[in-house]
């Protein structure tokens, strides 16, 4: 693999402006891929704008040939439409990093792969799209991959950007950490409140009490965390600016498909393959998969 690998973002929304954007600023400025046509991107971070010259090009048609590496950011309720960009780019030596959110990512774009290598990502920066197409950066960006030589594909791609990359050789422990962050974020879908929700008492007790349920999936699928998980995730939603969002409450005022399947649904799932009960997935999943139809 080149020093230099070739790089394509497909789905330059929130995550893939960001990490076009990284690329960009050292002079390694990727394809860009999605569904509508723009002349740049643009990223905000505090005073600072970035720029990526495009377009965005929006036929599988005009890709050229496959890369190395593909960043994947569509959401999980998309991937089978950008299944024409990966056929596109795609063959048996490139490298595709899921930036998604879950712990089925590999699963879920293996049909679709055309033999590349699939490495799953957990994303550790609030981005967030705004109405004139920009998107605004509130946190220093930070991946972890797993730790295996696909993975440092991407970690070479990203070496020396403001994206950090870290592996992981307990990734699934640093997944379903994340994953138990999305999940109880998925409350402010059914309040229409952001994070500072959390600040109320009995939301944060609802929040611990469903934190843990996740928490004993998580380590019956082999995560190792400790009992402290839930309150530092709940601490650390109090500690969040109170207009922070999430990406699935902003695709519910969007009136978007919601990725609950994947943040909420899989606790209910796995939680019944090992026989432990999810009562509060039981109420929390259905009013999301409901707001979700519309």
């Amino acid at each position: 693999m080149s020093m230099s690998p070739s790089v394509a973002v497909v789905g330059p929304g929130a995550i893939g402006t960001t990490v076009a954007a990284a690329l960009h600023e050292v002079g390694r400025t990727p394809r860009i891929y999605g569904r509508t046509p723009r002349e740049q991107l643009e990223l905000r971070v505090d005073d600072d704008r970035i720029l990526v010259p495009g377009p965005v090009q929006t036929s599988p048609a005009q890709v050229d040939g496959a890369v190395d590496l593909v960043f994947l950011a569509v959401k999980s309720t998309q991937v089978e439409a950008a299944a024409p960009w990966l056929k596109a780019l795609c063959d048996a030596d490139t490298v595709i990093c899921v930036l998604q959110n879950g712990v089925e990512q590999q699963n879920l774009v293996t049909p679709y792969s055309h033999g590349a290598r699939i490495i799953p990502s957990v994303v550790w920066f609030p981005a967030q799209a705004q109405p004139d197409g920009s998107v605004w950066l509130r946190a220093a960006p930070r991946l972890t991959l797993p730790d295996t030589p696909a993975a440092r594909v991407a970690l070479t791609a990203l070496r020396g950007t403001r994206c950090s990359v870290e592996l992981s050789t307990d990734f699934a422990s640093v997944a379903w950490r994340k994953l138990l962050q999305n999940a109880v974020a998925g409350l402010m879908v059914l309040t229409g409140r952001r994070s500072g929700m959390f600040a109320r008492d009995d939301i944060a007790a609802l929040s611990l009490a469903y934190l843990r349920e996740g928490l004993e999936v998580a380590r019956a699928e082999g995560a190792s965390l400790s009992d402290e998980v839930p309150r530092e995730i709940v601490s650390a939603f109090q500690a969040f600016p109170p207009d922070m969002g999430t990406s699935i409450l902003a695709d519910r005022e969007a009136n978007r498909p919601l990725e609950w399947s994947i943040r909420n649904g899989v606790i209910q799932r796995r939680g019944r393959a090992h026989g432990i009960p999810t009562p509060i997935s039981d109420l929390v999943v259905p009013l999301l998969a409901a707001a979700s139809d519309g």
